[in-house]
């Protein structure tokens, strides 16, 4: 999803950064062409986001050129890639870069890396599950709680959208969401 999507109004609290982990800014979906080109998927601000980055997966891949493909995802040609068949070996191939190779974020922006896998409690102290995806259906970011442990009846997930009166704050150890958007 966006690599920089805005929350403005949500707090993050110190320490949400996890430095450890590359940010993932596209993935691979499938060969365009012949040629070696492949299409992406794009989690992030755009094709010029990833114009911006030479290398990805820490060298293994070498960007040579990148076009928008006009329909919201783009075209790229690496040099590791010369044939329809090297295109199709790296289908699903997530594209990442570290996190000091990004800009800075602004007060209230996260990178999703940040939030996957988070506790996540209650605004009351309830432990409700972990984060285990973060979606965008074109409104706003939507993140997807798995319940720990499973329940045996109702949702084994839910989604809270990434607002303030639902998402309260976040740091590196939790995800702290209003009571109200639990679904029982």
């Amino acid at each position: 999803m966006p690599s920089r999507p805005s929350s403005a109004g949500l707090t993050s609290e110190e320490g949400a950064a996890r430095p450890e982990k590359p940010i993932t800014l596209a993935a691979i979906a499938g060969a365009h062409g012949v040629a070696g080109e492949v299409r992406l998927k794009l989690f992030g601000e755009g094709v010029s986001a990833l114009s911006h980055h030479k290398s990805f997966n820490d060298g293994a891949l070498t960007l040579l050129k990148i076009r928008d493909d006009g329909k919201g995802g783009g075209v790229a040609r690496f040099a590791e890639c010369s044939s329809r068949a090297d295109a199709e070996r790296l289908r699903g191939t997530a594209l990442t870069v570290p996190r000091e190779a990004l800009p800075p974020l602004a007060e209230g922006e996260f990178y999703h890396a940040d939030l996957l896998g988070l506790p996540v409690v209650t605004d009351t102290g309830e432990a409700v599950g972990r984060v285990l995806a973060i979606e965008n259906f074109g409104a706003t970011d939507i993140i997807e709680i798995a319940r720990e442990p499973a329940p045996e009846k109702g949702p084994k997930t839910f989604m809270v959208p990434m607002i303030p009166a639902a998402v309260i704050a976040w740091d590196a150890e939790r995800l702290v969401i209003a009571h109200a958007y639990v679904e029982e």
